[in-house]
């Protein structure tokens, strides 16, 4: 039908991770097509940690992040219970129909996670944060979007925000990207974390190079695979220090179909990996005051989601990291993580289209290289709607 002169139509929703979904609005101007989309959605957390409970305000009480699970005491062991809607997101997306037949599309995404705002004793308010905002054209695209070294439709549907954590590829970031036939290649913007004697994380952004990736897809009747690699420069300048060091990595994901139900998976491993694997629960180096050296690590998971009739649906989730620490470096880094995996357990039921109220038991632990180690055993409780 045709409202103040737009031309409205129904999109069909797509999910992709429970994150990426195609726009339920659509409206056309002249040329180009503009596209409205998004999900409101509310998380109630209840979270008991082993090892003292993380302070109100920490992020890892939004959402897991494998980082910050306490390995020691330092406040009440008491079980903890949140709740917010900071997940909920927008996006706006066009299309332009060109003269010679070809697109130019864009798109600008927000949400509320992982930002500063109010306060919880009166407005919760949080300010939006950017997510993704691009350009595509002719197989190009430049802007902020996820890395050429993530595979995103290979992630689980968890109520969690990233569910597979520590297990797999998650970075969002400013990118040159361009796509040719199964391959696709990309120079992104490069950041260093490293660790020093005198602080646990130093974060750096002086290199010289963009970070480099290049992927292949296939896709085929029964799934798809895929098969990333990365490469990219570790620094650390400061005063007199000017160290750098290469960093290479691969990682391989994948879906397999079963019918409706499907099992997904990635494996990555290298060295000097850092901040791209499992939210930067390691560095990517370590300065022992005359040099780097790049920490190796290796990093998976594997997820099942079977669907129990057509309104109920469950993803049974494990994921694992696992730092290769240098032992002759541990006085100068001190106590960093030596692995952290998860288990997880969903049950989700959608009893009208677009509309999911879900319960999720996850249990993570984290070990370190001084022997401790700290446990979260977390449930949640969640209702979306793509709108």
């Amino acid at each position: 039908m045709t409202t103040f002169g737009y031309t409205t139509k129904t999109t069909i929703a797509a999910s992709i991770f429970s994150v990426l979904s195609a726009p339920s609005f659509a409206a056309s101007i002249g040329q180009t097509d503009i596209n409205y989309g998004g999900y409101v959605k509310l998380d109630a957390i209840w979270s008991d940690f082993s090892d003292g409970t993380l302070g109100s305000g920490n992020i890892g009480r939004d959402f897991y992040v494998p980082g910050t699970t306490p390995v020691s005491a330092t406040s009440s062991e008491d079980a903890v219970f949140d709740m917010h809607a900071r997940q909920s997101r927008f996006n706006l997306a066009t299309t332009t129909k060109l003269d010679d037949g070809s697109d130019i599309k864009t798109k600008i995404e927000l949400d509320f996670i992982v930002s500063t705002g109010g306060n919880e004793r009166v407005t919760n308010s949080y300010s939006p944060r950017l997510r993704q905002a691009y350009v595509s054209y002719k197989g190009w695209t430049f802007g902020q979007a996820w890395s050429n070294f993530q595979n995103v439709s290979a992630l689980p549907e968890t109520l969690d925000f990233v569910g597979a954590a520590e297990g797999t590829v998650f970075v969002r970031q400013a990118m040159v990207k361009y796509n040719v036939g199964n391959w696709s290649f990309s120079a992104e913007n490069p950041e260093s974390t490293v660790t020093t004697a005198d602080s646990a994380r130093v974060v750096t952004d002086d290199t010289s190079m963009p970070d480099f990736t290049a992927r292949y897809t296939y896709n085929a009747d029964w799934g798809h695979l895929v098969v990333a690699a990365l490469a990219r420069q570790l620094t650390y300048k400061l005063g007199a220090a000017d160290e750098t060091e290469t960093s290479m990595g691969i990682s391989a994901s994948g879906r397999i179909n079963f019918g409706k139900n499907n099992l997904k998976f990635m494996l990555t491993q290298g060295q000097g990996l850092g901040r791209y694997v499992g939210l930067n629960v390691a560095n990517g180096a370590v300065y022992d005051g005359n040099k780097l050296h790049a920490i190796d690590s290796t990093s998976g998971f594997i997820s099942y989601q079977y669907h129990w009739n057509d309104t109920l649906r469950s993803t049974f989730l494990y994921s694992f990291f696992s730092a290769d620490n240098d032992e002759n470096l541990l006085a100068i880094s001190g106590n960093p993580t030596k692995s952290s995996q998860s288990f997880s357990a969903n049950l989700l039921y959608s009893p009208v289209k677009k509309l999911t109220f879900g319960v999720e038991y996850k249990v993570a632990t984290r070990d370190t290289e001084a022997s401790l180690d700290g446990d979260l055993n977390r449930l949640q409780l969640s209702a979306k709607y793509v709108f």
